[in-house]
């Protein structure tokens, strides 16, 4: 087994490194997307939008699934397939902005999903409106080589063009739905419309053709709508749809609560994590209660909730009330910008402490390449850039833990080490936080890391592997650097085994 990012700075694709070949795989040209371009911004205002005037996710979603069950998709919305008891399957979520750190995963899932039975897509399948045009580069081509089924959950940017291209792709070809009345006049559902963005008229011609890059047998599959049930060996694969907002309307949440029902254990794939950067966010549901009461319900049976839309890795072990112990995860890295790990303080919630959090990247290397990444754009090299050993060092001071990695050579944290840390936003131990560091991490996830892309390794994604048994479920999280070494040989940067008995 090839190093990690744990044990060593090769491992986490610092130095002594050779670029992968997955530059072989892309288009000739691809698009590069930037969150600081004011048009990029106004195609994808919808989110905005929603949370001023009305979120409508909920009637459009309601419209869709009716049409996909008067096409005949199961009135229970689960899939029935025929896996054996043991069995694997592959989780990677926010993959699609279609340039090198996406690309950058594709040699190493492919090796690390040997023998898997199917894959899911957690939240953001493209990036950044959901166009039908851009599943070409984005999907198609990109994951034309496994072998397997695909499903998938949208994410807020697969809705900010109604859902309608994921719906053709994921749930079979339907017509547009009909226009809805328009609004009363002087409304704010009105106005939203008036400012509501739309695909283009001709969005999705090469869609066809884009198709045909996935058109094996073997590789088709077809779910009854943006949320389902997968019935496969001795386990449920639960995904839901939480639009928009990160909120279930209440007919989904009705069906959530029937589907969850039962021993059978059960694992819930979500657009919208419940546990996220050292915080519980439980998602409500439309006319009360959230999605983490029904997984954390004893009747239910969950083992475990993974979510995507954060763009690295996160675990939190919870130990609920009833004795068992239910894994919460992010999983989020598989191609888009890099979300900041150096951010989350040391952890204290639901009973996690920081001996039981894992995070990938790890923060010291997180906090190593954004003072890179701003000292380039700056002009700032000399004083803003941090080696991931002091990076490491002043992350283990300010959180009052020992280095992750194996230490090297003893690191003296400097004045200027110290106060980098702090401008970057590296979190601290909760009795040194004050009220200014939420906003710090909130800022950090709206507009520093959406301005994070780079297109040379170290690219710090990943994506899980979970191998299943009557026993047990093994989730593993691998990591992508974009470097030869990792493509060849994934290195597993977390391991847990999950029992279901």
């Amino acid at each position: 087994m090839s190093d990690s990012s744990r044990d060593t700075a090769e491992g986490a694709g610092w130095v002594g490194a050779d670029r992968g070949a997955y530059q072989q795989l892309m288009p000739d040209r691809t698009e590069k997307i930037s969150w600081l371009d004011p048009r990029m911004l106004w195609a994808a205002r919808n989110g905005v939008l929603a949370s001023w005037f009305g979120d409508p996710t909920g009637r459009t979603r309601a419209r869709l699934v009716a049409q996909r069950s008067a096409a005949g998709a199961p009135a229970d919305k689960v899939i029935r397939r025929a896996d054996p008891d043991t069995f694997s399957f592959m989780v990677i979520g926010d993959t699609g902005e279609g340039d090198d750190p996406q690309y950058a995963v594709v040699p190493g899932f492919l090796r690390a999903s040997q023998g898997t039975s199917f894959a899911v897509l957690a939240s953001d399948v493209i990036y950044p409106v959901g166009s039908a045009d851009d599943y070409g580069t984005k999907f198609f081509r990109p994951y034309r080589d496994y072998p397997a089924p695909i499903y998938a959950i949208p994410g807020n940017h697969d809705w900010y063009e109604d859902l309608g291209a994921f719906m053709r792709v994921f749930c079979g070809d339907a017509p547009p739905l009909p226009a809805e009345p328009a609004p009363r006049l002087f409304s704010r559902a009105r106005l939203r419309s008036l400012l509501w963005h739309r695909p283009r008229a001709h969005d999705g011609q090469r869609l066809s053709e884009a198709r045909a890059l996935r058109s094996a047998a073997g590789q088709q599959a077809a779910q009854p709508g943006p949320y389902w049930a997968i019935d496969t060996g001795p386990v449920r694969i639960i995904g839901i749809d939480t639009g928009l907002l990160g909120t279930l309307d209440a007919e989904q949440g009705a069906w959530l609560r029937e589907v969850s029902r039962g021993p059978r254990p059960k694992i819930l794939i979500t657009g919208s994590p419940l546990y996220v950067d050292g915080e519980n966010h439980p998602c409500p549901i439309e006319g009360g209660g959230t999605v983490d009461d029904i997984v954390s319900a004893p009747e239910h049976h969950y083992v475990a909730a993974i979510g995507g839309d954060i763009h690295n890795y996160q675990r939190y072990p919870v130990r609920l009330a009833d004795g068992r112990t239910l894994q919460y995860v992010v999983s989020g890295g598989g191609g888009a910008f890099m979300h900041a790990t150096h951010t989350i303080p040391r952890v204290s919630v639901a009973g996690v402490t920081e001996g039981d959090f894992r995070c990938y990247p790890l923060r010291g290397d997180s906090l190593a390449f954004y003072s890179r990444l701003y000292g380039r754009r700056l002009r700032l090299r000399r004083f803003f850039a941090l080696t991931e050993t002091e990076a490491q060092a002043v992350v283990a001071e300010r959180l009052g833990i020992p280095p992750t990695r194996t230490p090297g050579p003893e690191v003296r944290v400097t004045r200027r080490i110290r106060l980098l840390a702090g401008l970057l936003g590296t979190g601290s131990r909760p009795e040194r936080r004050r009220r200014f560091r939420l906003p710090v991490r909130k800022i950090y996830t709206q507009l520093f890391s959406p301005s994070s892309v780079t297109y040379s390794p170290p690219f710090f994604k990943c994506f899980l592997r979970l191998d299943v048994t009557p026993e047990s479920v093994r989730l593993r999280c691998f990591a992508a650097t974009g470097n030869r070494a990792q493509e060849l040989n994934p290195p597993v940067e977390d391991e847990v085994t999950i029992p279901l008995a």
